[in-house]
């Protein structure tokens, strides 16, 4: 019953971040609605971006923090967002925020808030095993179960189920760094954008955006750089890897 009720309480806790994620993201950073007379260059791009894509317009907010960075958000193609930030427009050129808006329409397209949700609901339920195994282990069976493996399970499950969930983000940021890419018709701008929001990120320190760690599963490169053994539990692939894979298909595109 308890294992029950935990995983509804999952269910149901996921349920609500998939329908209000994107308010509740975009009042956190007291993301502002784009217009034309602020940032029509911006308008320009995501519209260009979504014909191209076949999808709807979203709507376009800018958060006024210097920290490059971008994400979008929101339930469907229909009920969309992307957010940028004002360093993200000062800091690139043209092309590489271009590049950085179709990377953001491709997770649009491919529905990864949907993917996401889904797999933070199993995740949860595999925590939830665990732990009422830890709780649970042993009792009502004649059979004694060995308490270190009840412990190990308990504490190996949880993790396991996290470094799944992350796979499974890392996957969603290859791919929309592909279709981005695709949709741009320019694989090289969007590499070099991912480069300049790296290095700024690694040499700068960004309250706004590294005060909600919650959030950085969301943005294009992670503003929780990472190194060694934490680098597993990483949102984001490398960068270096992400880089490398767009240059190659810049190279594939330059050949044909």
């Amino acid at each position: 019953t308890g294992l029950l009720i935990a995983l509804l309480m999952g269910v149901l806790s996921n349920i609500f971040a998939y329908w209000y994620s994107d308010k509740v993201i975009l009042s956190i950073y007291q993301a502002k609605v784009v217009n034309q007379t602020n940032s029509p260059e911006l308008i320009k791009i995501v519209s260009e971006l979504t014909t191209n894509a076949q999808l709807p317009m979203p709507a376009i907010y800018i958060i006024e923090e210097d920290s490059p960075n971008a994400f979008a958000t929101g339930r469907n193609p229909s009920n969309a967002a992307i957010a940028v930030t004002r360093g993200l427009i000062e800091k690139l050129t043209q092309k590489e925020l271009k590049g950085v808006v179709a990377h953001e329409l491709a997770h649009i397209l491919n529905r990864d808030i949907l993917i996401a949700t889904v797999s933070a609901v199993f995740a949860a339920a595999i925590s939830s095993l665990a732990s009422f195994a830890l709780i649970f282990g042993g009792r009502g069976s004649d059979r004694s179960i060995n308490p270190v493996l009840i412990i190990l399970l308990a504490f190996v499950t949880p993790v396991a189920a996290t470094i799944i969930q992350m796979a499974i983000s890392r996957s969603r940021e290859y791919e929309a760094d592909r279709i981005g890419a695709s949709l741009s018709k320019d694989p090289s701008s969007l590499a070099s954008a991912l480069q300049k929001i790296d290095e700024i990120s690694r040499t700068k320190n960004f309250n706004t955006v590294q005060q909600h760690p919650e959030t950085a599963q969301m943005m294009i490169i992670s503003p929780l750089i990472q190194k060694g053994f934490k680098e597993l539990f990483s949102t984001h692939p490398s960068t270096s890897e992400r880089i490398f894979r767009l240059n190659e298909m810049a190279k594939n595109i330059n050949t044909k």
